[in-house]
């Protein structure tokens, strides 16, 4: 199937993650055991010979390394499609043959795919934010109603940039590109949600370097009726795949 092929792409481990912080919009780098993680999903994407047309990237530190070392990672001879598909029994297709003499795909910085902007709570842990904010820190552990944070973003502006981006990247790709999108656990719930055309938005428990692959024929996308139900035409190929980890 010659399609339009999207890669999401949670971002590696960060200091924040080690630190169980609520990093939001702040920039903590990759801990030593994220680089590690970077590398690993690098080698796999590699042996699978999954080169990137196009990268696009939070520009928050903790995604941007991510997005660079897999940038860099991709080396100018992928393996050949015969050898790649005996590679853990991983489908791959032909790298183009022009790849051997072409550049490295640069990282196009994108604020849509940046994490929540969670306001008061940036930065904090969860015991920090009990210690200095104790009443809001119980009605969120008492309830499940939404309860708007303050200087955060609500979840209506947020899964509008994930709509934004998601229609950004229908118009301006065709059959053909290859695409990874290096992103956030939260917001990465919404990009996904807004792909498989969900009114919800779905909670997803992704690991670190968690990979989430599309197939679509977007030639057809805009096409009614039965088209829509057509499996063959959009295909979610693995989701919340952290197999290199192992």
């Amino acid at each position: 199937m010659k399609a339009l092929k999207l890669l999401f792409i949670r971002h590696a481990q960060s200091t924040g993650n080690q630190q169980k912080r609520m990093q939001g919009n702040g920039n903590y780098e990759l801990s030593p055991e994220g680089q590690q993680q970077a590398e690993k999903l690098a080698h796999r994407l590699f042996l699978e010979s999954w080169w990137p047309s196009h990268i696009y990237s939070s520009p928050l530190l903790r995604a941007a390394q991510t997005a660079e070392i897999l940038r860099t990672h991709a080396l100018s001879a992928p393996l050949p499609s015969l050898v790649s598909d005996l590679v853990d029994g991983i489908e791959a297709e032909p790298a183009p043959a022009a790849v051997n003499s072409a550049p490295l795909v640069a990282v196009e910085y994108a604020d849509e795919l940046r994490e929540f902007q969670n306001g008061i709570f940036e930065g904090l842990t969860w015991e920090e934010a009990r210690q200095q904010y104790p009443e809001l820190c119980h009605q969120l552990e008492t309830t499940a109603d939404w309860i708007q944070i303050p200087g955060a973003e609500s979840l209506l502006e947020a899964r509008a940039r994930a709509h934004q981006f998601i229609q950004s990247l229908l118009l301006r790709h065709q059959n053909g590109d290859q695409i990874w999108v290096v992103s956030h656990s939260w917001i990465l719930q919404h990009l996904i949600a807004e792909l498989l055309g969900c009114e919800r938005s779905w909670r997803l428990h992704a690991r670190n370097t968690a990979l989430f692959e599309f197939w679509i024929d977007q030639s057809r996308w805009s096409q009614g009726a039965e088209s829509r139900f057509n499996t063959d035409l959009w295909q979610i190929r693995r989701f919340n795949d952290c197999y290199h980890l192992l």
